[in-house]
């Protein structure tokens, strides 16, 4: 394997590890995190009540649309300013791991439910019951922290965006080429040079 193959893998690896992520923490929160049975006005009557996981908490999602953005600034920025990026898509995944940890035992948004549906400020939710996809979130979490950590760790040596239109510091291969002065005993020369908006009877 030579150096530069070598050096493309964890850029690939972080690519799908951070898409992936985001993709699949921002799948989970449209998905049903809790689930329970509400006591309604009527007796001996319930209600169901589901939960999905922006009811429970955006920040899953939102963290993960920042962190797709500071994915894609990755290859925008260079030096510190990639560091920085790549600290903030990290924090990005340990953000997601923790509020999705937090809303796989989550309970307050099923009772909002239901204090909503059932019309009542103190209703109460029973057999409250929690799905798998908080915990598919958090690895989505997981993918994006490791995005970030492979970012951090090699993004130095990975390529930034093209830099054909930066100011290359005043050398001569930036500036634009003067054109020869033109010759006042042909007539074309001097009409190219009014196209040009140079003055044909100035020399030099």
């Amino acid at each position: 394997m030579t150096a530069q193959s070598g050096s493309r893998t964890p850029l690939a690896a972080a690519l799908l590890s951070g898409a992936l992520g985001a993709a699949v923490v921002l799948v989970s929160a449209g998905r049903t995190w809790a689930e329970g049975e509400a006591a309604t006005p009527v007796a001996d009557a319930t209600l169901p009540v589901t939960a999905g996981g922006r009811d429970v908490t955006g920040l899953p999602s939102a963290l993960a649309i920042v962190g797709l953005a500071a994915l894609v600034a990755v290859f925008a920025v260079r030096r510190t300013g990639r560091t920085v990026v790549a600290a903030l898509l990290t924090l990005c995944g340990a953000g997601v791991i923790a509020a999705s940890a937090a809303g796989a035992s989550d309970t307050a948004a099923p009772h909002d439910l239901a204090a909503v549906a059932a019309a009542l400020d103190d209703a109460a939710v029973h057999a409250v019951s929690h799905s798998a996809w908080p915990w598919v979130s958090l690895a989505g979490g997981v993918l994006l922290l490791a995005a970030g950590v492979l970012a951090w760790c090699y993004g130095p040596g990975w390529p930034a965006m093209s830099g054909r239109y930066e100011r290359s510091g005043g050398t001569a291969a930036a500036r634009p080429r003067r054109a020869a002065p033109a010759d006042p005993e042909r007539p074309e020369e001097l009409w190219k040079a009014l196209d040009r908006g140079e003055d044909p009877t100035r020399g030099g």
